[in-house]
Parts: structure tokens; sequence; C-alpha cells
């Protein structure tokens, strides 16, 4: 097998690692902004608090003698938590009272408050986080895949799958789209609207842990603003995508990783890797505006005529 083909396969299952983190998160932005139409800038900031949950977790873990990978059980009670408590506080007076630009400019804030709050009770430097799990590399011909990189593409996929089945399948889902369709119906139809909001937050902050377990597997550190960037990339995913479908997350994060993967290996090549890192980030808010430019509503969304 050439070279360049090798090359070329390495990156794409580098792309599909990132996607896989991208999806999840931008699944996040997704449940909520299929039920009270609101985009959650907080959200990517859920993953900056489950990696530094881990990063405390995981020595009390190895401590009582389990597995460090378990700690993820206790960023999903954190972040949940985290979420629910943003969306009491910050989100459910707006919510009555304001309207969508207030809304927005809360959940800017709420981002800022948390990154703020990090770096003021842990410090702006960047802290290392042990080892989570190492899985043995797999070997094909002359392709080497890495452990690490096929588990969090297995689970990736796997929460993505289980997810579509809970909001398809069961009786919170139902209720999930009833409210997402019309939630003065819903109200009629006898569904707890605020019930089922904050369930849908605390869904989605549980998927932003999943997210930093994956994420901080690959790269072992927290830093305050570690959800930033990562956050901002999954928006653009979900938007992609078309924000308010499941399927779309999915199929956004992993286009967005696609891109960002293959942008550092081959454009790198031709500027020495000097600029490659923000060079693919333009690339992927590029590929926001021209979304927003020919498909508003996103690769599997629907253009719908606005009722006056």
């Amino acid at each position: 097998m050439s070279t360049e083909v090798v090359i070329f396969i390495q990156q794409v299952i580098n792309g599909l690692k990132i996607g896989s983190v991208y999806a999840l998160v931008a699944l996040g932005y997704t449940m909520v902004y299929g039920i009270i139409r609101l985009i959650n800038f907080a959200h990517g900031d859920f993953i900056m608090v489950g990696s530094y949950t881990m990063l405390y977790s995981i020595p009390l873990m190895v401590a009582l003698g389990m597995p460090a990978w378990m700690a993820v059980i206790l960023a999903v009670a954190v972040c949940g938590l985290v979420g629910v408590t943003v969306e009491k506080v910050a989100y459910k007076p707006v919510r009555k009272k304001g309207n969508n630009m207030s809304a927005l400019i809360t959940a800017i804030a709420m981002s800022l408050f948390l990154e703020n709050l990090a770096q003021t009770i842990f410090g702006a430097a960047p802290k290392p986080i042990g080892t989570i799990f190492s899985i043995p590399d797999l070997k094909f011909d002359t392709i080497k895949f890495n452990g690490n990189t096929i588990l969090t593409i297995t689970l990736g996929i796997t929460v993505m799958i289980l997810l579509q089945l809970f909001v398809q399948k069961t009786k919170m889902g139902k209720a999930m789209r009833a409210v997402s369709e019309d939630g003065q119906a819903a109200i009629l139809m006898g569904v707890n609207r605020n019930r089922t909001i904050t369930i849908t937050f605390a869904i989605g902050s549980s998927l932003a842990a999943i997210a930093s377990l994956m994420y901080c597997a690959s790269y072992p550190q927290a830093t305050p603003t570690l959800g930033a960037m990562l956050g901002l990339k999954a928006f653009v995913a979900a938007v992609l995508g078309g924000i308010g479908i499941i399927p779309g997350a999915m199929l956004g994060g992993i286009v967005v990783g696609l891109v960002e993967s293959l942008t550092k290996a081959y454009i790198g090549q031709l500027t020495g890797g000097v600029i490659t890192s923000a060079f693919s980030d333009a690339i992927v808010f590029g590929i926001l505006i021209v979304v927003l430019l020919v498909k508003p509503s996103g690769i599997l969304g629907k253009n719908l005529g606005e009722k006056v």
C-alpha cells in the first residue's frame, strides 16, 4: 500500500475520532435547540466542567482499585447537575419573561461566567490529566490503528445510536418531540413541559461529560477555556447537519472532524505546519458561512415557511 494512501487513511481515522467528539457536543446543542429554540453557548463549557471533574476523580478511582475511566460516572453526575442548575437559575426566568435576544445574551454570559469561575478556582495554567484508558494498537498491513482512537469512535457511534433510540422509542423521548413540535399543545395533552426541558438539559450535559472523557483520553489536560473552541466547532457541526435534528448533529460532527483533519494534513504540508491549526479553524468557520448562505437549514434540515 502506497505511503499517500496510508497517510490519507490515517487522517480519515483521526477525523472520525475528533468528529465523534464534535458530534456528541453537537447533540447537546441540537437537543436544547429542538426543545426551546435556545442556542446554549454554555454547553461547550460543560465539557470543561467534566474535564476538571475527571482530573480530581481519576486519582480517587485508582486509589479505590477501580479503572480510571469510571471517573466519567462522577463527571456525568456533576455535568448533569451543572446543566440543570444553569437551566433553572439562568434560562428558565428568561424563558418566562425575556425574548430570543435576551436568551442568547444569557447563554453567552453563562459561558463566560463558567470559564472565569473555573479560572478563579483552578487557575489559568493547564493541568495534566492522568491516563484514562490504554487500548492496544491494531495493525492492518502498513496501517496502524490507535486503540484509543478506535474506542473513541466506537463509543461516539454507540452513544448517538442509543440517544436516537431513546428519543424515538421511549415515553420521555416522545414527550421531547411533542414539546419540540408545539409546546402549548403538548401541555394540553398532559406533558409536563418544564420537567421535559429539565431532563433534556440533564441528558445534553451528560453527553458533554462523555465527550470530555473522549477528548481528554486523546488530549489529557484540563484548562478553563477547553470547551470554548470545541463548543464553537460543535455548533458549526450542528448547523451544518441541521440544528434540531439528531442525525444531522452526527453527520455534521463527522464532516467537520474530517475537514479539520485533512486540512491539517495536506495544507500543513504546503505551509510547513506553521499556520495549519489557524487555517483549519478558518476553513471550519468558513463552512458555517457557506452553509448559512446556501442552505441555512443544514444538510438534513428542511426549509419551512414561517408562519405570519
